[in-house]
């Protein structure tokens, strides 16, 4: 378990000096050109077609603004991906198109647009499952690797499992590919009220989360101000939002583009050559232009850190929860810790800002002064953990110095007495199974 001593959530103004040495290169103007000019075919199939409402319903897409956040672009970006591939898909060409042999030159030039775009939605497939993995990995470095963390990865997996079903029963029932993506968006919406609900947690059920669970109070602070509207996160849109919300723009007059020409095939308005040339040109500069993106935010996210010194942040190190003991040499420093409650919970934490390691150990003391030893002595220079109270009496924290001839140590430490809750708040307890963007992008929103 990694410490989290002295570390504080990344700041809006770290982000801003730390993303000025990861500018971005602007997309090509291929891009601007090539949206253009799909938007102008798609407005001309249905100036050709007024009556049709369909195409009208489709056109009426153009006019999409693209989210602000940056995980939803790209969801969104995934989803466009997927409805070109399934208007590529042989079985989904006019019926023209159907008639001609596999090896003719437009199948062949067809064939090669499918795989350019599988490959694309596999890019952003693993783009967001290893942005989700590291955050995961992230919050389990500064859990205790005990059976918590074992728990954690257990509910986490259940947590996706239960989500996979949700969206193979929508299809199963016949749901559109547009549908499993509202789904899909519901679902990270659900992750992320659940993480903010747990991060805003208050009293005895933050303190359950910290000990029991062994949710650091830097984590909690991390996943409840991640995404405030002027928070971290907010610098990563403004700095890397646009190009993002363009290729959304583009993927969208692309995907509708060839909607309303695959309906018009019969009746063309354009030479189908220069309308196949628009779209190989499209796919290739937007395949290119994406890939491109997520491989420079994927180096971004690498090298981005979650937690920082509370100097980077430019902030006074808060330990308001702490307090602090100095212990001579040759002493021990004593917090008795009245259980009121049989079941209760005792947890520490704490940490040596002076000395190489301290003596700790604790015991328990009944009313009769009959003592017990609870946790065994060992040398710590950090600890922390807990256990349930088997009987109510005192139980006695003790830092040992009586080792040390010449060299004091200052100890810096929180102790908490939980009494036992019959009932929690499940839902937020078990929402510490998810990362900030279980299956996103990043870290944002």
């Amino acid at each position: 378990m990694a410490s989290t001593a002295g570390l504080v959530p990344i700041t809006r103004a770290f982000l801003s000096k730390f993303y000025d040495k990861y500018p971005f290169q602007p997309l090509t103007s291929d891009v601007s050109l090539l949206t253009n000019a799909c938007k102008e075919q798609a407005l001309r199939i249905l100036a050709a077609n007024p009556d049709d409402t369909g195409n009208l319903h489709v056109t009426a897409q153009l006019n999409f603004v693209p989210p602000h956040k940056i995980d939803e672009n790209t969801w969104r970006n995934r989803e466009q991906v997927e409805e070109i591939l399934f208007l590529l898909q042989k079985d989904n060409w006019p019926s023209m198109l159907k008639e001609q042999d596999s090896l003719s030159a437009v199948a062949v030039r067809l064939a090669k647009l499918e795989e350019e775009m599988q490959l694309l939605l596999i890019t952003i497939q693993e783009f967001q499952k290893a942005s989700s993995e590291r955050i995961f990995n992230m919050v389990l470095t500064y859990m205790p690797q005990d059976f918590r963390s074992v728990l954690f990865k257990q509910q986490r997996e259940r947590s996706e499992k239960r989500r996979q079903a949700e969206v193979d029963a929508l299809l199963a029932a016949g749901g559109s590919i547009h549908d499993k993506y509202l789904l899909l968006w519901r679902q990270q919406m659900d992750r992320r009220h659940q993480l903010a609900q747990l991060g805003s947690s208050t009293g005895v059920l933050r303190t359950i989360v910290k000990w029991l669970v062994g949710v650091p109070q830097v984590l909690l602070d991390f996943v409840c101000r991640i995404n405030d509207d002027n928070g971290p996160m907010e610098e990563q849109r403004q700095r890397y939002g646009p190009p993002l919300y363009e290729l959304t723009s583009f993927s969208i007059a692309l995907r509708v583009f060839v909607s309303l020409w695959w309906s018009s095939f019969d009746h063309p308005i354009s030479p189908t050559e220069e309308l196949l040339e628009l779209m190989e040109k499209s796919v290739n500069v937007y395949s290119s232009e994406l890939k491109r993106f997520l491989s420079f935010m994927r180096e971004v996210f690498e090298n981005s850190p979650f937690l920082i010194s509370a100097e980077d942040a430019g902030i006074a190190n808060n330990t308001n929860d702490f307090l602090e003991a100095i212990i001579v040499a040759g002493r021990t420093h004593e917090v008795p810790v009245v259980v009121e409650c049989e079941g209760s919970l005792v947890a520490w934490d704490f940490r040596l800002t002076a000395g190489k390691d301290v003596g700790f150990s604790v015991e328990f003391e009944d009313s009769s002064s009959t003592k017990r030893p609870m946790l065994p002595y060992h040398r710590y220079e950090a600890h922390q953990g807990n256990f349930c109270s088997p009987s109510i009496g005192t139980y006695k924290l003790i830092w040992d110095n009586t080792y040390s001839n010449f060299y004091r140590k200052i100890v810096r430490y929180k102790v908490d007495s939980i009494p036992p809750v019959l009932e929690t708040n499940s839902g937020a307890l078990s929402s510490t199974d998810e990362s900030p963007n279980s299956d996103a992008t990043s870290y944002d929103e």
